[in-house]
């Protein structure tokens, strides 16, 4: 049922493990030796598995567990115009790992002539909506696309085509723009706003990835939050947009640390999203304080789970840090899910499809007895 809201007290970020019959299809696809149909049949049976699981074990929201992706957030911007990529040699560094994904940057200016990939991506999901569940399309933040291509590596690619960084931005919310009244026109009224900018930013290295001062990362901050804005602004009045933020989830590594409280002001007090996926699963989030920057009546799901490791936490301690989280913004207002997704990237975090499916089982359980 579209007209059902996210958040959900139990809730989850989007991605899921991949099974191993859609990684063999997919090296298979990526080998030549089976053709697009035949991949397409694999995912298609693997989404549907998925979703049959998820509303089995209870929960409101379904996606595609984002298993027609390579990665959470490069796929989307390859579905359009002027951006192109090639295999990495370098990967980008992982706490312990390099992430070993494409090289992505601009071949010619930003946008979108016919409909995006992810469009056809949600209808297949919003065919197994029914009275208790709703689909959720998850995508990178315009933010997240913006920081992709003029970031220092990638700015000798895209002075080629924009003299400015604001000229590339109207651009990214013009595409973005399409994009989401198609999946609107498609009946998705439910948006999640991946987007690691924020966790970077709020590293006290932060402003070296950004080429500049800490000074210069706030008026950056403002850039990334007026970009989010101005798409949310042009979207249909009646679509939800949250926003998830990460700090980096690759095969169970990380990519930063820092506490919210850099990034508070301008993320919590400004950004005009419905709600925010918080990652709190270890000390590299800092504490809850800067909640009490969340502005207005904006809710915020508790990232106390972490999908990194298949250790269940002690739920006692669980509870207690909602309870701490209260202190900062109601109880109504708070939500739980994972800190992150299962499968950020193909190759997933270091656990089993069992052990994914116990860390659900145990949200919605800790949820339940938390609000009833």
């Amino acid at each position: 049922m579209s007209n059902i809201k996210t958040p959900f007290r139990y809730d989850f970020v989007g991605s899921f493990l991949r099974p191993e019959k859609l990684k063999k299809a997919r090296k298979q696809f990526d080998d030549g030796e089976i053709g697009y149909e035949e991949l397409k049949k694999v995912e298609d049976e693997s989404i549907t598995d998925l979703i049959t699981k998820v509303k089995e074990l209870g929960y409101h929201v379904i996606t595609d567990g984002e298993f027609r992706r390579a990665t959470w957030h490069l796929d989307f911007m390859w579905g359009f115009d002027g951006v192109g990529h090639t295999p990495t040699k370098t990967g980008l560094p992982f706490h312990g790992e390099d992430a070993m994904v494409d090289d992505t940057y601009l071949v010619g200016k930003v946008g979108i002539k016919g409909e995006h990939p992810f469009v056809e991506h949600f209808k297949f999901v919003k065919q197994f909506e029914d009275e208790n569940t709703v689909a959720k399309q998850t995508m990178p933040s315009p933010a997240q696309f913006l920081a992709q291509f003029t970031m220092p590596f990638n700015r000798e690619h895209t002075l080629k085509y924009y003299a400015t960084d604001k000229e590339l931005a109207e651009d990214i919310v013009k595409a973005y723009g399409k994009v989401i009244n198609d999946l609107y026109e498609a009946g998705c009224r439910n948006i999640q706003l991946d987007d690691c900018t924020w966790g970077m930013m709020a590293d006290k290295s932060g402003h070296f990835a950004y080429g500049t001062t800490q000074e210069g990362l706030i008026e950056i901050q403002k850039a990334h939050k007026d970009i989010n804005n101005k798409v949310i602004a042009n979207a249909p009045k009646d679509i939800v947009i949250n926003t998830h933020v990460c700090r980096g989830n690759f095969h169970s590594t990380y990519a930063n640390s820092g506490a919210y409280d850099p990034v508070a002001d301008i993320l919590f007090g400004e950004e005009n999203v419905d709600a925010y996926y918080l990652e709190f699963d270890d000390e590299r989030s800092g504490g809850f304080a800067p909640l009490a920057k969340v502005s207005g009546d904006k809710k915020v799901v508790l990232g106390l789970i972490t999908t990194k490791s298949p250790k269940l936490e002690n739920k006692e301690e669980v509870i207690n840090r909602i309870h701490e989280a209260e202190k900062y913004i109601p109880l109504d207002r708070l939500y739980l899910s994972p800190q992150c997704g299962f499968a950020s990237c193909e190759i997933g975090n270091k656990l089993t499809a069992e052990e994914q499916w116990a860390k659900l089982k145990f949200v919605k359980e800790i949820a339940e007895e938390v609000w009833g």
